[in-house]
């Protein structure tokens, strides 16, 4: 990541702290019916494979739900895992999980598997985000993980980011930087959207 601040990563910021009012708003007003909404336009839209490995999140503070999601995921036959964050500056990487297991508390507030599980490449990794543009484009919190996590997946193997989100947090359009990984997919409680995936 950059040493320096840019003026992307002050407009990012800005927007980052504007988003997370708007997220939280539509977390407080759509809650589970959201998780249920992408659960349905997920199955129906985005295609994948027999037996296919999904990565997912449970999410913190006002992030969309995609717990449910994963859960009838796992109930179809496929592999699902959560991310560990192992250390700083690093790509995060997915271990099994499936509903009912047991977690633990991971970085941030969030939960993980436990450390004995068996590490999962992903297929498709649903993304959590603060917001997503029209071109695909995502911000996160700004520590840079899931950019990382996605380059080093996409240099080994076909890897489809679905961004988790409520439609609220859509915006025209977001700075980018070469840092950057852009989404294959964004499902929100209004319906699913797929991008033509080039160099932000």
């Amino acid at each position: 990541m950059p040493d320096h601040p840019s003026s992307s990563d002050a407009s990012k910021s800005v927007i980052r702290q504007r988003t997370l009012e708007v997220r939280a708003d539509a977390h407080k007003a759509l809650g589970e019916s959201a998780a249920q909404a992408i659960l349905d336009h997920f199955l129906a839209d985005v295609p994948r494979t027999s037996g296919a490995s999904v990565a997912g999140y449970f999410p913190m503070r006002s992030e969309a739900d995609p717990v449910p999601l994963m859960a009838e995921l796992a109930t179809l036959g496929h592999t699902c895992a959560l991310p560990r964050v192992m250390k700083a500056e690093s790509p995060l990487r997915f271990f099994r999980w499936a509903p009912g297991s047991k977690t633990d508390e991971g970085a941030f507030g969030t939960r993980v598997p436990l450390k004995k599980s068996e590490e999962i490449l992903p297929d498709i990794l649903l993304v959590p985000l603060v917001a997503f543009d029209r071109a695909g484009g995502r911000l996160g919190y700004g520590g840079g993980f899931y950019d990382r996590t996605l380059r080093d997946l996409r240099a080994k193997r076909t890897c489809v980011a679905v961004g988790i989100a409520y439609s609220a947090q859509e915006q025209d359009s977001l700075p980018h930087d070469m840092y950057d990984e852009p989404l294959d997919w964004v499902v929100t409680e209004k319906g699913s959207r797929r991008f033509e995936r080039t160099s932000l």
